[in-house]
């Protein structure tokens, strides 16, 4: 890994280009983690659910994010 950072310019050059490369997937990931803590948090608020099934949704969020772009990618080919 040092060979590759000090060969395209150094740790910031590098996650420089990482993000420019990948903004638009980073903002999705971004807008799906964020809207899922939220309405699982809001959610917990509202029915006052034990701590670790507060826990348990929020890791589920891993799962539900692969899913929904596993099934976004499928729906896209099929048109």
């Amino acid at each position: 890994m040092g060979e590759e950072v000090s060969a395209s310019g150094g740790l910031v050059a590098t996650v420089r280009n990482h993000v420019h490369e990948h903004r638009d997937g980073m903002v999705v990931d971004l807008a799906f983690a964020l809207c899922w803590v939220t309405v699982v948090t809001i959610l917990f608020d509202v029915l006052q659910g034990p701590e670790w099934a507060y826990q348990l949704c929020l890791l589920s969020g891993v799962i539900a994010y692969f899913g929904f772009f596993a099934s976004l990618s499928v729906a896209k080919q099929g048109q």
